[in-house]
């Protein structure tokens, strides 16, 4: 089963939305925010993907206190 989408306490950088998305799909945390970086010199609305996944992401302390 694949971890829960969160946002980690450790291992994040500004909000923890490329540590949380590594985590899920199995990869390191830099691989994840290099493809990040990398996609942002396409266009397209990645920056604000990454605002709306810090906002709509639950973080993980208050994922495990609902469950």
């Amino acid at each position: 089963m694949a971890a829960a989408l969160v946002r980690p306490r450790n291992h994040k950088m500004i909000a923890g939305v490329c540590a949380g998305l590594a985590r899920r799909f199995g990869t390191t945390p830099t691989t994840m925010r290099v493809i990040f970086l990398v996609s942002c010199l396409l266009p397209g609305p990645q920056f604000l993907l990454y605002i709306a996944l810090w906002i709509l992401l639950p973080a993980e302390d208050s994922y495990r206190e609902a469950w």
